[in-house]
């Protein structure tokens, strides 16, 4: 059942040889992800949030429709970690959370939580297609988010210092 398990949370386990770091060197190996470029950010959890580090996307996504039709979603994604030095994992469990507003100005909203969890992954994409110059059809991306853009990252990093990442359901 262990393997099974694993797989349906996303545990992943460093390479074999390789001695684990301290927790004040993985939360440093966390922090040094940030930088300007990133639309995330990673920084100290609040109280409430139960965590010792959070990694957050916000994100407004285009909207789409006319009038009275018209729907724009903002999404915020987050990634609760806590790191265990006893037993050298960090278990995180995975946030999504959105707000759709809806109507020519903005006026109503929806809010929803969506997926909390292991192996929660979160897509969205609005583009087009059009000729590219080797005249073949591409795809031209107008707007793009990925969840996975930000928990590679994270997991890398907790994976060098010689960490076990552990989804859970809850912290």
């Amino acid at each position: 059942m262990g393997r099974l398990r694993d797989r349906l949370t996303g545990t992943q386990y460093p390479e074999g040889g390789l001695e684990p770091l301290a927790a004040s060197e993985v939360r440093a190996a966390l922090f040094a992800i940030n930088s300007p470029d990133k639309p995330y950010r990673v920084r100290n959890a609040l109280r409430e949030e139960k965590a010792d580090v959070v990694a957050e996307w916000h994100v407004m996504e285009p909207a789409w429709g006319t009038g009275t039709g018209r729907r724009q979603t903002e999404r915020t994604f987050k990634f609760r970690m806590r790191l265990d030095p006893v037993t050298h994992e960090v278990r995180v469990c995975a946030e999504n959370r959105e707000v759709t507003r809806a109507g020519d100005p903005p006026g109503r909203a929806v809010e929803r939580g969506h997926g909390s969890g292991p192996r929660t992954r979160v897509r969205s994409w609005k583009g087009h297609y059009e000729k590219g110059p080797d005249g073949r059809r591409q795809r031209v991306d107008d707007f793009r988010f990925d969840s996975n853009d930000m928990r590679d990252p994270l997991q890398k990093a907790v994976l060098a210092a010689g960490w076990t990442w552990r989804g859970a359901r809850r912290l």
